[in-house]
């Protein structure tokens, strides 16, 4: 077995992501709904796409962190914190 590098990409990362590219929005509308200013969600989205680009090419695992996912629910909440994701690695079969 081998350990695949988890790449972390934030709830904002993920939101900036879906905003411009999913939804077809202009970064200044994009940090407008998050209410942000426009260098931060331009910060979030430069990161996400990095992030995504590098998992794409490296065969790297994406790992989304700060989210509270509800199963068959809407309802999405922020954890307080991130324990230790950084040093987790998924195993996978050669």
């Amino acid at each position: 077995m081998r350990y695949m590098e988890v790449i972390e990409v934030s709830f904002a990362e993920l939101e900036a992501l879906r905003l411009v590219d999913l939804e077809g929005l202009t970064q200044e509308e994009a940090a407008v709904r998050m209410g942000i200013s426009r260098r931060s969600f331009w910060n979030d989205l430069e990161s996400a796409r990095k992030k995504v680009i590098h998992a794409l090419v490296n065969g790297c695992a994406l790992e989304l962190v700060g989210l509270d996912y509800r199963v068959g629910q809407s309802e999405v909440k922020e954890k307080e914190g991130n324990n230790n994701a950084k040093e987790r690695r998924k195993r996978t079969k050669e």
